[in-house]
């Protein structure tokens, strides 16, 4: 089983479905039923409101912001602007807000995959374990190697919440992914070539720019 600080993660399948540039959120067996009107896209909110896209989440909780700068590194946009929604967030409901952006590497190397949603109705800790499971799911993580054990970073930074990282690699660096969550959000972000302590301290610095 994947583990977590938090316990056991339930194993499961994350299916994103491209059609153009929208993802339908698929029903993963530990998420409540997703209504299939509903789609979503890149800085886009469950509602489709322009508005709700950057407004705060109701009753003061925290939401998502689609950044063009994140701990220093700039947003891919352009040709290099990601376009779909590689990993399957969960259900999408009114008002929660879906944000998956590119950002550059510090090394100018693959970019860092960011994605991550807000005014989410469940517990936050296992919707970041759906996103956990979904980033391995996209970097063809081989069960048969194990299961990468994921690792809390101690210092979560001013806003809180509980910060971990997994290391998706034999070697002591390679492809980390970290993940938050809190009262309202929960969010994942892919680090190519790096190592736990190095992705979990810039993914921190990111996540003050993303999360307000």
């Amino acid at each position: 089983m994947f583990r977590t600080t938090k316990g056991a993660l339930r194993q499961a399948v994350a299916v994103a479905v491209l059609a153009t540039a929208a993802l339908t959120a698929c029903q993963p067996e530990d998420l409540p039923a997703a209504d299939a009107s509903r789609s979503a896209s890149p800085g886009a909110s469950a509602d489709a409101s322009p508005e709700a896209s950057q407004s705060a989440a109701p009753d003061g909780r925290r939401s998502l912001v689609d950044a063009a700068e994140a701990g220093g590194l700039r947003k891919h946009t352009g040709d290099g602007a990601i376009t779909d929604v590689p990993v399957d967030p969960g259900e999408m409901r009114e008002g929660m807000q879906l944000v998956v952006s590119n950002f550059a590497a510090p090394d100018g190397g693959d970019p860092i995959l960011f994605e991550g949603v807000d005014n989410v109705p469940e517990d936050t800790n296992k919707r970041r374990e759906h996103l956990f499971r979904g980033m391995l799911e996209h970097i063809e993580w081989d069960p048969e190697l194990g299961q990468p054990e994921a690792q809390p970073v101690a210092d979560p930074g001013p806003l809180g919440g509980s910060v971990e990282c997994l290391l998706a690699s034999l070697s002591e660096n390679g492809q980390v992914i970290c993940g938050w969550a809190d009262e309202g959000t929960a969010a994942v972000a892919l680090f190519p070539d790096s190592t736990l302590d190095e992705a979990g301290k810039l993914f921190v610095a990111m996540r003050g720019d993303l999360e307000r």
